[in-house]
């Protein structure tokens, strides 16, 4: 890597058995003949791509979704095999494949291992099977155990497993329950999202556009219950959902979880993540850091020397265009201005329990932080919202929970 930029790369798959009923993302399902032809030009573009990072050594690599998983492994294996091919990843790479239960088999797991991946991040979002039903999830808890348990025996020595909190009708003790069948497996890595209900899915419908996102914040509002008919769901014959948690509850879900993953090592390293020592998912630190990464594959987001910029989005097009001419998926070209790099450096940076060292905004900038968000620091650390401990600034647990409106406050005018 010596003289060389560092670069990660992101691969987006948006494709899955069914589309969840929460999900924003760019993802849905189509007919298995359409996964080849999305793959020839996902290679194509990587081929294209590769040309114009010849000094650059790939440290991450992620494949999300989507269900990348949903792939058939020659699939995978042809994919990496270009990767490695066209980009020089460093030899500790960090390699990642989102993967579901119910669409992990141990032929699949072995091409993995054997194209390279070191880490599985799995989706389970609950252990309890009706919650599953209610996210609309394809797999059961137990679908989840067969899963994990072949992953081990593939040899995945470097597991995540995602959850999900603030389900409808959930309450503490369901949460628990769920962060204590987790536990006693010992994954490498943990992260513990809140619900947020997202606007143009099927829960926003329900709930009424509600704003889901945990304490950091708060402003719950009481959930309207709707009754819909959702085809392929379990849920579609006229149910009524139960309500969200409400804002006592979603805190004591939220503050528990610390406690109770720092009762078995692990620690949290950023808001929602909670890693062994030595398992923080180093790509995700990357985003966090600024590091650059490049995006392939539909709608996939880019940045790079200041620019930032997402792919095309709808897959008709996308297959349509002509990829081995670099940058010809790109979409929303946007050149950073300095004021917008040092506020994204305050927002990612603080989810980081380490927080944002002002040596190292000096560094990038050639500004002192100091001096650029004197008010800010003065006002936020007057209310208790963040810890001074030169030259690191940091939130602390009360500014965790607003962390939202922290961050409002380092928006340079």
């Amino acid at each position: 890597m010596m003289n060389k930029r560092e670069l990660e790369l992101y691969i987006h798959i948006p494709f899955c058995a069914r589309k969840c009923d929460y999900c924003d993302f760019l993802s849905f399902a189509v007919p298995e003949h359409t996964y080849r032809d999305y793959m020839d030009k996902l290679i194509e573009e990587i081929y294209g791509q590769s040309l114009c990072f010849p000094d650059s050594c790939v440290t991450s690599i992620f494949l999300g979704g989507g269900t990348p998983s949903i792939l058939p492994p020659e699939l995978v294996e042809e994919l990496f095999a270009v990767l490695y091919g066209c980009f020089d990843v460093a030899e500790d790479a960090e390699v990642t494949i989102e993967a579901n239960p119910g669409t992990l088999t141990m032929e699949k797991l072995e091409v993995y291992k054997e194209s390279g991946i070191n880490r599985l991040s799995l989706g389970l979002q609950s252990a309890d099977d009706q919650e599953l039903r209610m996210l609309g999830r394809i797999h059961t808890f137990d679908d989840f155990l067969k899963s994990y348990q072949r992953a081990r025996q593939a040899g995945f020595a470097n597991i995540s497993v995602d959850l999900m909190s603030a389900l409808p009708g959930q309450d503490v003790y369901s949460w628990k329950n769920t962060l204590r069948k987790v536990m006693m497996l010992k994954p490498e890595h943990i992260s513990a999202y809140s619900l947020i209900i997202e606007e143009g899915t099927p829960f926003y419908e329900r709930y009424g556009g509600r704003d889901g996102s945990p304490p950091l914040d708060g402003g719950r509002k009481e959930a309207v219950p709707l009754k819909s008919v959702l085809p392929g769901n379990s849920w579609n014959n006229y149910r009524e959902l139960p309500p969200l948690p409400d804002e006592d509850t979603d805190r004591e879900i939220y503050h528990m979880t610390k406690g109770l993953l720092a009762s078995q090592g692990y620690e949290r390293y950023e808001i929602s993540n909670y890693a062994r020592p030595g398992c923080e998912c180093r790509h995700n630190i990357g985003y966090w850091t600024g590091v650059d990464y490049l995006g392939l594959g539909l709608g996939a987001s880019s940045y790079i020397g200041g620019y930032r910029y997402r792919n095309e989005a709808e897959l008709g097009r996308y297959l349509s265009l002509d990829l081995q001419k670099a940058g010809a998926a790109a979409r929303d070209i946007q050149e950073l201005t300095l004021e917008e790099k040092m506020e994204e450096f305050m927002f990612l940076g603080l989810r980081m329990m380490q927080g944002v060292s002002g040596n190292e905004f000096l560094g990038r900038f050639g500004r002192n932080m100091w001096k650029v968000y004197d008010l800010a620091f003065q006002k936020l650390q007057g209310q208790g919202l963040i810890e001074v401990d030169m030259p690191w600034v940091r939130l602390t647990a009360r500014g965790i929970d607003v962390s939202n409106r922290v961050f409002s406050e380092f928006l340079l005018e």
